[in-house]
């Protein structure tokens, strides 16, 4: 029998590394650098204490097998995903869509009565991203003559959108939001749940949570176009002719006259010339 007990003295050789970051790399097209070996190793070792297997080789054996690609792949994309978000991050692009970009779709008569808006957060990790985008919808929609929205969020890490589900969170990681919309968004826990909140379900009932590779299928398996899509702080983990292949299909993806968001530290220059730069990290399909 396999002892469980995993030494902690264990290091990732690099032909393993070389190895897991092409079977990654084919998997979901993040591109793993020298430098994330360690954290590749760190992250995968539990991986190896939960299966009772001894080594990184046999890990990967398990894990590229049919079997093991089947039971074991979601864990190690799991694993390897980096999942950092907040409430009103990057807070201008939030301004940008309440004063620019949903105004806009209402003039060119693309959202209305009749006509609701969707909108796509594509690696939405513990879900703060599309929460926020949609309270932002809400309250413009309560003071304007605004349709209905719809809301789809993905990541590839079946972790995070569990969380994303639930849509529980620590007080302390609302302290960004507005006073007024968390005042209107937010249940306070109370007893056993005193320092949670909860967004409420006029909001979750908005946004669906699915598991999406960014890198499979030209239209990522949603047959619905989108008037606004989030991709934001995801592109930098991809090489770029992965980016391009991404930001292509993105295109496609969009009704004319949408929107695209991405992350302030990130750009289309290089990687796409089909989009109008409307603010920053701020484009527009025309």
């Amino acid at each position: 029998m396999i002892d469980s007990s995993i030494n902690s003295a264990m290091t990732m050789q690099d032909r393993d590394f070389r190895k897991f970051r092409e079977l990654i790399y084919d998997i979901c097209g993040i591109n793993l650098t020298v430098v994330k070996k360690t954290m590749l190793a760190s992250r995968l070792r539990k991986r190896l204490r939960v299966l009772g297997i001894e080594s990184y080789e046999q890990y990967y054996d398990y894990v590229s097998s049919e079997k093991g690609f089947e039971n074991e792949c979601v864990y190690m994309l799991d694993a390897v995903s980096t999942n950092k978000t907040d409430f009103f991050r990057e807070p201008k692009h939030f301004d940008y869509l309440m004063n620019y970009a949903l105004p806009s779709l209402i003039n060119a008569g693309q959202w209305g009565t009749g006509r609701p808006i969707n909108i796509w957060s594509a690696g939405c990790s513990s879900g703060e991203e599309p929460y926020t985008i949609a309270m932002t919808i809400a309250d413009f929609a309560s003071r304007n003559r605004a349709g209905d929205f719809s809301i789809l969020a993905s990541d590839i890490s079946t972790r995070v959108l569990k969380i994303a589900r639930m849509g529980i969170y620590q007080e302390a990681s609302a302290s960004c939001v507005p006073d007024t919309i968390k005042r209107r968004f937010f249940l306070k826990g109370k007893g056993s749940q005193e320092g949670l909140c909860r967004v409420v379900p006029e909001i979750r009932n908005k946004i669906q949570f699915n598991r999406i590779n960014l890198n499979n299928g030209a239209d990522f398996g949603i047959r619905t176009r989108m008037d606004i899509i989030f991709c934001r702080n995801v592109i930098i983990y991809f090489d770029r002719e992965t980016q391009k292949r991404l930001f292509q299909k993105f295109y496609t993806q969009l009704n004319p006259g949408g929107y695209l968001f991405i992350g302030h530290s990130e750009t289309l220059h290089g990687i796409s010339d089909q989009f109008e730069p409307v603010a920053v990290a701020t484009y527009r399909k025309g």
